[in-house]
């Protein structure tokens, strides 16, 4: 059974984007899937990128034209302009390790729901009743919201290192079996491939 380590930040509209498609790929080829927010303010110091706001304007303007092909693509709906973004990702992040850590619950449909929430639905996601609402809706006791504050931030911590470590200095970022990378929700074909062991 192949492992994927899923690295990514809360708030990333491109995750939001690879979601629906990457769970597809992960549960038909069996694979085991550990989800690993992280804080990719920290990541792109380390690794050579720049949040969104140090961007020229004309790579700025890409992403958008970018956003826009891939919701027409995907089918997936996605308001460019968000109302709640950018919003800090801290709070979503831990209740995505404490959930996944607790189990009971569906970590990819929460990962998926959380991203949702800002990109379609325009709820911000660093609010504690929007971070209840999707742990319920993904089958959690939305006490985590609470419980899981503590471990969650030292896992944060954790995930941020390790991404760092590895390698994995954009999001989303697929790893399968701690050796193959791939970056971005354009690349899931090419991670299908590879795990039918066509790549």
């Amino acid at each position: 059974m192949p492992h994927i380590d899923l690295y990514f930040v809360a708030i990333s509209p491109w995750t939001y984007l690879a979601m629906p498609r990457f769970r597809e790929i992960a549960a038909r080829h069996g694979a085991d899937v550990t989800y690993k927010p992280a804080d990719y303010g920290r990541v792109f110091k380390a690794t050579g990128g720049l949040q969104l706001n140090e961007r020229s304007e004309a790579r700025k303007d890409y992403r958008l034209q970018e956003l826009r092909r891939a919701r027409i693509r995907t089918g997936l709906p996605l308001t460019t302009h968000p109302a709640h973004f950018p919003t800090n990702p801290a709070p979503a992040s831990y209740a995505i390790i404490a959930a996944q850590a607790a189990g009971g619950g569906d970590t990819g449909a929460l990962v998926e729901g959380l991203l949702a929430a800002c990109w379609a639905e325009e709820r911000n996601i660093a609010e504690d009743d929007v971070i209840r609402a999707c742990l319920e809706q993904a089958g959690f006791d939305p006490g985590l919201a609470d419980s899981g504050l503590l471990s969650g931030a030292t896992t944060y911590e954790a995930n941020t290192e390790e991404a760092i470590q590895v390698g994995a200095f954009g999001a989303p970022f697929f790893i399968v079996d701690g050796e193959e990378k791939f970056w971005g929700q354009d690349r899931l074909e090419d991670l299908d491939l590879f795990l039918q062991g066509k790549l």
